[in-house]
């Protein structure tokens, strides 16, 4: 046990591991660092709780089937993700999930802290979830018809190309409404925005 709160690095990539342990170490946190999905999954019941920072991209068992058997055994641990370059659709599952957040390969070191800050605020106080959904509606009050539309396309995981066909737009107009959406919703990133967006109930399977 220690008093600094625990990240557990979820990555088959042992440059991956070292860096992140080093810089996280550096900035006050503990650091376990795990190979492999399967060999966390093992040891899972019995391992202090922390934040999960989770490579989507392993062998054996990937990230998003890690993250899967997570809920499923009941564990509340927060989940961060970590996707390669372009894999929105990926990112939204794990999401939807609930996955805190989504970071890219590379990533900077100051999202990173960012995300995992944000994972032990959830860890150690979630609001109900009425009340956020509630707080989310409001937020979206702020957004136009059509601009609720394009969010409900990304919230989906569909790239501004399927959007703009959907809604009988070009690609550059979906871009600027993309824009404005992270204007109004001062959302820093697009898992910013997504994250209010689940939160109010959109993205949800049609059908």
């Amino acid at each position: 046990m220690t008093d600094r709160p625990l990240v557990h690095v979820i990555d088959d990539e042992e440059s991956v591991r070292r860096g992140t342990s080093f810089f996280l170490k550096s900035i006050g946190y503990a650091v376990r660092s795990w190979e492999s999905g399967a060999g966390f999954l093992r040891e899972v019941r019995h391992v202090e709780s922390g934040c999960i920072l989770l490579d989507i991209g392993m062998p054996e068992i990937n990230g998003l089937e890690v993250q899967q058997q997570l809920n499923e055994r009941g564990v509340t641990m927060p989940v961060i993700v970590l996707t390669g370059h372009g894999d929105i659709a990926v990112a939204v599952k794990a999401m939807k999930a609930g996955a805190v957040d989504f970071l890219e390969k590379p990533f900077e070191t100051e999202a990173l802290e960012d995300a995992i800050r944000r994972a032990f605020e959830r860890l150690a106080a979630e609001k109900s979830l009425m009340v956020r959904a509630a707080d989310a509606e409001v937020v979206l009050g702020v957004l136009s018809e059509r601009e609720r539309e394009v969010l409900e396309g990304l919230a989906q995981g569909h790239p501004n190309k399927t959007i703009a066909y959907y809604l009988g737009i070009s690609p550059r107009t979906v871009e600027v409404h993309r824009a404005n959406i992270m204007i109004k919703l001062k959302a820093r990133s697009l898992s910013g925005a997504l994250r209010i967006a689940f939160a109010a109930g959109m993205g949800e399977d049609r059908g």
